[in-house]
């Protein structure tokens, strides 16, 4: 342990950042291992042709999803969100924080996603959906070609109940994994971190759920269910840390925001640079929707993760390059965070490898702006969103006041076309909140 110790120390001497981030700092870190996209999918193990394979399988799935979830009817089975003008919050930010930000504001409001209420309904549905697929396919229960409404039949519903889906989560990714595999007929375990909220338990409970709670963090969760789930021939575990299938569930966004976006008739090449934020915690959804986001557009969108102060484990994996070998607790943080969906403690070396060569840079956000931003989206737009997905708007009120975020405009020749940038907010959570939970968060203020 004491080499480990002094391991540690030297990491400190050799990057300051972290010394900031040990003290809670509020950190801007820009990735110095960025480069060009070709460069970037140099030896990469996915491509576009993985997240197209996953897009085509979403649309097979969408005949069964509607007819489990009529709210779905209006997109066709596709589980989809807005992308909204923010105009008001773009005033608001830039009047209450002198943020001055140029270009278009947008928020995309995953946090309204059917179903789930959560970014998480992307990967994590989808994953549940994938291994439906392989065990249909390999039981003669579905052919490619049929129509997938009829996993909803009773006979298809008793195949699936012999079989167990186990996941680890704080919250959000349990809430899309129970949901979707309780509605496909499956026995469903859902392992449940600390810092998970209650009325999340409750609301997997209600769906026929079981969830298992443990005192430790989300690690700590999802190992105790990756081991019982190992015990289970017939158990199928979620792994949030490395699961590839999540990610790309995660990468279809992507192909989905560029035809909302060239709805509004707003531009991304050269001249008109995309800026994407993204709340992060282990890694999955910001990698894997960054990594779709890089296929389509390549060098004309810049991508930033955020994370809070006490748990920021993707900057602390990507800065050190340690990835998954080291935590957050390891430099003295305790990973306990408001924001419940980001409070991880250990990265997904997965994603922090495929991130390194593709990712701008990180914002760190602390727990008290997170309420302040949720009540100024809500004073600018009516729009409710759950703290955590509130970090992405750092990125807004930081750009233009953070000489590391400037000089990567100037260094990547963006100084003339931030007039004409476009800058997303990725709202990953919020519309399955209840309304005294609502009620509590808006008179929540932290020191």
């Amino acid at each position: 342990m004491e080499r480990m110790a002094d391991s540690f120390t030297g990491l400190v001497e050799r990057l300051p950042i972290i010394k900031e981030m040990q003290q809670e700092k509020e950190i801007v870190w820009i990735n110095p291992d960025k480069t060009d996209f070709e460069r970037s999918m140099e030896g990469s193990e996915l491509t576009m042709a993985d997240v197209e394979d996953a897009e085509a399988r979403l649309k097979r799935f969408a005949p069964f999803i509607m007819r489990c979830f009529p709210e779905t009817e209006d997109r066709g089975g596709l589980i989809e969100s807005a992308l909204t003008p923010i105009p008001g919050m773009q005033k608001y930010l830039n009047r209450k924080y002198g943020s001055g930000l140029k270009g278009t504001l947008l928020l995309k409001q995953d946090s309204h996603l059917a179903i789930a209420g959560s970014v998480k309904a992307r990967g994590g549905i989808y994953e549940v959906l994938k291994h439906t697929e392989d065990l249909a396919f390999r039981h003669g229960i579905l052919k490619k070609e049929d129509n997938y409404a009829r996993l909803a039949d009773q006979e298809a519903r008793d195949f699936f109940k012999e079989y167990t889906i186990q996941v680890g989560s704080t919250g959000n990714l349990g809430m899309s994994i129970g949901i979707m595999s309780a509605a496909i007929g499956y026995r469903v375990i859902v392992h449940m971190s600390a810092d998970a909220k209650q009325w999340k338990k409750d609301l997997l409970r209600a769906h026929g759920v079981t969830v298992l709670e443990y005192e430790s963090d989300y690690s700590g969760a999802v190992e105790n269910g990756r081991k019982q789930s190992e015990q289970d021939p017939k158990s199928y575990f979620v792994d949030d840390e490395s699961s590839r299938t999540l990610f790309l569930g995660y990468a279809v966004a992507a192909g989905r925001l560029s035809a909302q976006l060239q709805e509004l008739n707003i531009s991304v090449d050269k001249e008109h640079p995309l800026f994407v934020y993204i709340p992060c915690g282990v890694g999955g959804a910001p990698g894997g929707i960054s990594f779709g986001l890089k296929q389509i557009y390549r060098d004309q969108v810049h991508c930033f993760f955020a994370e809070p102060t006490q748990a920021p484990c993707m900057a602390l994996g990507m800065i050190t390059g340690l990835h998954q070998r080291i935590s957050v607790q390891d430099i003295g943080l305790t990973g306990r965070t408001h924001a419940d969906g980001l409070a991880v403690g250990r990265p997904s070396g997965f994603v922090g490898g495929v991130m390194k060569p593709m990712l701008s840079g990180e914002f760190t956000v602390r727990d008290a702006k997170l309420y302040d931003y949720m009540r100024d989206l809500l004073e600018a737009e009516h729009i409710f969103l759950e703290p955590s997905a509130c970090a992405a708007l750092q990125g807004p009120v930081c750009f233009e006041k953070s000489e590391k975020i400037q000089n990567y405009v100037e260094e990547n020749d963006l100084r003339e076309r931030m007039e004409q940038a476009t800058h997303i907010v990725w709202a990953t959570g919020g519309s399955l909140v209840p309304e005294e939970i609502r009620e509590e968060y808006q008179q929540t203020y932290l020191d």
